[in-house]
């Protein structure tokens, strides 16, 4: 089994942040602080996932990674990751 890295944890942070802001901002679309936070955020996920998508290749179906796009189905499945 792989053992998440902090990169995972950090992509698994930004991500859930992101996707509050967002349920947030369906709410309150003129909060410009909120906007732009939600922007920062998307932008430092794009940066990190191609860096965790090296590590443990395509997060998604359709992920970041340039590499042979069927890797995922030889990587641990994401229940046999030790957190």
């Amino acid at each position: 089994m792989k053992r998440a890295t902090p990169l995972l944890y950090k992509l698994q942070d930004l991500e859930f942040a992101a996707l509050e802001l967002k349920l947030y901002l369906d709410t309150h679309p003129n909060d410009k602080k909120a906007q732009q936070d939600f922007t920062n955020l998307t932008y430092q996920i794009m940066q990190l996932m191609p860096e965790v998508e090296r590590y443990y290749g395509p997060l998604t179906q359709y992920g970041f990674s340039k590499e042979n796009p069927a890797r995922w189905i030889k990587d641990p499945w994401p229940w046999e990751i030790i957190y």
